[in-house]
């Protein structure tokens, strides 16, 4: 008998199936009339109405449907016959989150699980606004949904993108992930705008009915694909400033550059000892220095001068004010975005060679086993005797010859050794390449190619981290009976013990093996030796990446717990106060409380902290893009050449696959690969052919074809060439 009835295809059977489909639908439009109109009160006469039903059959099945979402608490009767949306009530608050694909989301604030709001109840909320929203109440089985009732505080409204303009008709046609609508711009709105113009609009109305949002130009960015085009774009994609305001270079420009017997009072003089800056052959904002000179009893006596920014931008200025807006300078491909005026980056704070500089220092006696003898945090006046690119010092290191040299080679001596105690102490190595480009007078890039940090960068880092150390151990670690006072910390916490427990699951197929539970020193011992082991292998740039990825993000806070990848209980950021905003409050603390003054207020500075750790991942997500966009742009004259590569990424829709030769890294979406349905396995990092059983995994050589570059999207399209 239930053989029959699998293979019973009779009309009669058809029918019921055709009638059950009926009523489905029937159900979800119903549902749908009661969830747009909460407070709407209908009977089955009403609702047959707006269902366009007419015969008498169809009302029964109506009558049928209501009955059944009654039962479901769908809707409630409230008298016979008369029904609402069971929903009033039933409010939360809470982030919107648009989507372009339509799968918007809404996020309470208590911090429950996400709810779906399709675009027709999303009263045109835009991505990040807080949103007040009516829960549905939820079908057994269907996903829980939310319609949103009122927008409470708007986020944003700017967008960038390219001027479409046609007819006298014309669009935003933006990529941003938030916004699947083009944006329509009156004529009058246009504000010179001409097609194939980069431009940001700000959204000043999004009529309940129409499809698009109505934008006006703010800002005209330049012709689209043009190189200062596109880079300002990206800074005002992310909410990120592309030039000054009048009024606060005016403010720059006003400060004087005297240094007079009053700002030399109270310093330490340091323009007769040897001192020098290492940087970036293009840098122009040398914010540290280093000095070195013999003491008496054979020590070492080590400078660490910072440029004394605080000393010019005094708290609550127009200057100050900007200063924090940006938080942080944005280093994109080809430009720095200062987070100070030039005048005060590149000239008065710089601490350019043969000129008087103030300065706020660390000074440290070491003896030859760099065992710290004594430091002093004091206000200092230098004159740099030398500008170093790094280069040049690497030169020197090497070499053995150069100006300086002694000194370069004592410190670099120091510094090895320093790196060397800090790497037994427990700090986590991790030691990777920075991608760059050799690009034309247009910013055309030219050639790819990554640097890798060598002895003359570490030098200065190894000075920067201990002074570094040392300021937030001076506030951090109070004499015996004397309370901690408010202060900025550098943190980072201990890694997601999920992620890496996957982590370490995941390698064990190149053979490494990785400790997970144990003491803190026993875990980042056995990080060191995986990346030591996997230094000069194919998987090497794959296994920094993932472990990179299995640790948290360092941020800014007044509470501090200590510095998971240095091994450092206390750390604080005071050497680069020209282009971080943090260095410049730990600047101001220490003056307070060298001073001997009160503690400072904590709740204030903790919101400095959080804005601050905010803001600089907002550059750090720009600067990706910047690199990214000059990635495509360099394989756009590429296409249909063959490259090899290691897959870098693997999701449901595709792999990741990124270069050997030049790190750029494209897509290979997973309907181009049409030899088999390939389902996702996420925790193994693979696609697996649902057939053939054929693997692609995180970490394997291919061999792919470039087939397309979106500059637009910054993306490249990949097809494997096998």
């Amino acid at each position: 008998m239930k053989r029959k009835q699998k293979t019973d295809h009779s009309p009669r059977k058809r029918g019921g199936k055709k009638k059950q489909i009926r009523q489905e639908l029937l159900v979800e439009a119903i549902l749908k009339v009661f969830q747009q109109t909460p407070k709407m009160i209908y009977n089955y006469r009403q609702i047959s109405k707006l269902m366009e039903v007419e015969a008498q059959t169809g009302r029964l099945q109506v009558v049928e449907v209501l009955s059944l979402l009654a039962e479901e608490h769908l809707i409630v009767e409230l008298e016979p016959g008369r029904f609402r949306c069971n929903n009033l009530g039933t409010v939360a608050v809470g982030i919107f989150q648009r989507r372009s694909n339509g799968k918007n989301s809404f996020l309470p604030e208590d911090g429950g699980q996400s709810v779906f709001v399709a675009e027709r109840n999303s009263r045109h909320a835009m991505d990040g606004d807080k949103v007040r929203v009516q829960l549905f109440a939820r079908r057994k089985g269907a996903t829980p949904e939310a319609e949103v009732v009122d927008i409470l505080e708007s986020r944003k409204s700017m967008f960038v993108g390219k001027l479409q303009i046609a007819r006298g008709v014309a669009f935003l046609i933006t990529e941003d992930k938030t916004l699947s609508n083009d944006i329509f711009i009156p004529k009058e709105m246009l504000n010179g705008g001409k097609n194939n113009d980069k431009a940001v609009v700000r959204i000043v109305e999004w009529p309940e009915n129409a499809k698009n949002p109505l934008g006006e130009v703010v800002d005209i960015l330049g012709v689209s694909g043009g190189n200062d085009a596109e880079m300002h774009a990206i800074l005002a994609e992310y909410g990120l400033p592309y030039v000054y305001p009048r009024q606060v270079e005016e403010a720059a420009e006003a400060v004087s550059d005297v240094i007079t017997a009053e700002d030399l009072a109270g310093r330490e003089d340091f323009r007769a000892v040897t001192t020098f800056t290492i940087d970036p052959h293009d840098a122009k904002d040398f914010d540290d220095a280093l000095s070195l000179r013999r003491t008496p009893d054979g020590n070492w006596e080590a400078g660490v001068h910072i440029a004394d920014v605080t000393h010019y931008v005094k708290p609550g200025g127009l200057l100050d004010r900007e200063a924090y807006e940006r938080a942080t300078s944005v280093y994109l491909v080809d430009r720095t975005v200062p987070m100070l005026p030039e005048r005060l980056s590149n000239q008065l704070c710089s601490l350019r060679p043969d000129e008087e500089k103030l300065c706020f220092s660390v000074i440290f006696e070491l003896n030859d086993a760099v065992e710290i003898q004594s430091s002093r945090i004091v206000r200092t006046v230098i004159r740099s005797d030398r500008r170093f690119t790094y280069e040049e010092a690497q030169a020197v290191i090497e070499t053995g010859e150069g100006d300086f040299r002694d000194e370069l080679l004592t410190l670099n001596r120091l510094a090895q050794q320093l790196r060397k105690k800090r790497f037994e102490n427990g700090a986590i190595d991790f030691d990777r390449y920075e991608v760059k480009f050799e690009l034309d007078a247009e910013g055309r890039p030219l050639r790819v190619y990554y640097k890798e940090s060598k002895e003359a960068n570490k030098l200065i880092e190894e000075f920067m981290l201990l002074a570094n150390r040392t300021v937030a151990e001076y506030v951090g670690k109070p004499a015996r009976g004397r309370r901690k006072k408010t202060f900025v910390y550098r943190i980072h916490e201990t890694p997601n013990p999920e992620k890496l427990e996957n982590f370490a699951t995941f390698i064990r197929r190149f053979g490494y093996k990785l400790k997970t539970d144990g003491s803190k020193s026993e875990i980042t011992r056995s990080i060191n030796h995986l990346l030591d082991s996997a230094k000069g292998k194919p998987e090497e740039n794959l296994i920094e990446t993932l472990a990179v990825r299995s640790m948290q993000k360092a941020r800014y806070s007044t509470e501090n717990i200590g510095h998971y990848g240095l091994a450092f209980s206390h750390y604080s950021h005071f050497t680069s106060p020209i282009r971080r905003y943090p260095d410049m409050m730990v600047h101001r603390l220490l003056e307070r409380y060298l001073a001997g003054d009160a503690s400072a207020p904590k709740e204030k500075y903790e919101e400095q902290c959080d804005h601050c750790s905010e803001m600089e991942q907002l550059a750090a997500i720009a600067e990706r893009a910047s690199i990214k966009y000059k990635q495509v742009e360099f394989m756009s004259e590429r296409v249909g050449r063959i490259f090899d590569g290691v897959i870098s990424g693997v999701t449901e829709w595709g792999l990741y696959v990124e270069l050997n030769e030049n790190k750029c890294e494209g897509l290979v979406p997973v309907r181009d690969l049409d030899d088999d349905f390939y389902e996702f396995d996420e925790k193994n990092y693979s696609l697996i052919g649902r057939r053939r059983k054929r693997t692609y995994r995180l970490g394997d050589a291919v061999t792919i074809k470039v087939v397309h570059a979106n500059l637009e999207r910054k993306q490249l399209d990949f097809t494997l060439a096998e």
